[in-house]
């Protein structure tokens, strides 16, 4: 498994095959990202490599997300120096708005180095996590798929609720983990599998099959899947020249 990107979420389109058929797809603004840090089993105990994406405009930006990213001054920078510690190499790029790991080997990359969509050049699947549309306070009718009651003589305007919560004289209290009336959404949603279909280089926009959790503008990280081995021949890849 590679290493894969962070993105926002652009919006949804369809494509045609070269056979007339119609896509249904996910635009995604796959990176550029910046290498931040190297996670490695001596310092941290695990391997990981940490990505930022999208600039933070500095006067936004906290002096530790400053720091993160660049050698600024700090008492604690020179007490390190005077004790002989060797400061650990900075990106030296701007403090980015969303940074991830990736739980892989650190073999191959060093901080600061710039990537970009063309990583999954050779991926036919990936995953895509994100953040799920919000939407408040809902029933159990539409965060729990209830059927409501009957609309019959007897049932006075309680159509939509969930009825009956409780159990009898044992054990005499409702159980955890009821469905009941609640927030919905806002939950991290992992779609995996997804057909990459086309790979922008040049605007860094990856088109994906199907779709994405999250509003437009979302921030999605986006990894190669290791459900199924590469098929030999993926019909959903098309060509840029195609799409246009």
């Amino acid at each position: 498994m590679g290493i894969g990107l962070l993105g926002q979420k652009v919006g949804c389109t369809q494509l045609y095959t070269e056979t007339g058929e119609v896509i249904p797809v996910t635009v995604i603004q796959a990176g550029p990202c910046n290498v931040l840090q190297l996670r490695t089993h001596q310092r941290d105990g695990y391997e990981a490599v940490q990505i930022g994406f999208k600039d933070k405009k500095r006067n936004r930006a906290s002096k530790s997300e400053r720091g993160h990213v660049a050698a600024i001054e700090s008492k604690r920078r020179k007490q390190r120096l005077a004790a002989g510690q060797e400061p650990e190499p900075k990106a030296n790029c701007e403090p980015k708005k969303f940074i991830r790991e990736f739980r892989i080997p650190t073999e191959g990359f060093t901080v600061g180095q710039e990537l970009t969509v063309d990583v999954f050049e050779q991926v036919h699947s990936v995953d895509v996590t994100a953040i799920s549309k919000g939407c408040g306070y809902a029933g159990v009718m539409k965060r729990h798929n209830f059927s409501g009651q009957r609309a019959s003589h007897g049932v006075k305007k309680c159509h939509r609720h969930l009825g009956s919560s409780g159990c009898s004289a044992f054990p005499s209290r409702t159980q955890k983990g009821k469905r009941m009336p609640g927030h919905y959404g806002t939950d991290q949603v992992t779609i995996r599998n997804q057909k990459v279909v086309l790979i922008d280089k040049e605007n860094n926009l990856l088109v994906i099959r199907g779709a994405i959790p999250g509003p437009k503008g979302g921030y999605v990280r986006i990894s190669p899947t290791n459900i199924l081995p590469a098929p030999k021949n993926n019909i959903w890849k098309l060509t840029l020249k195609t799409a246009q």
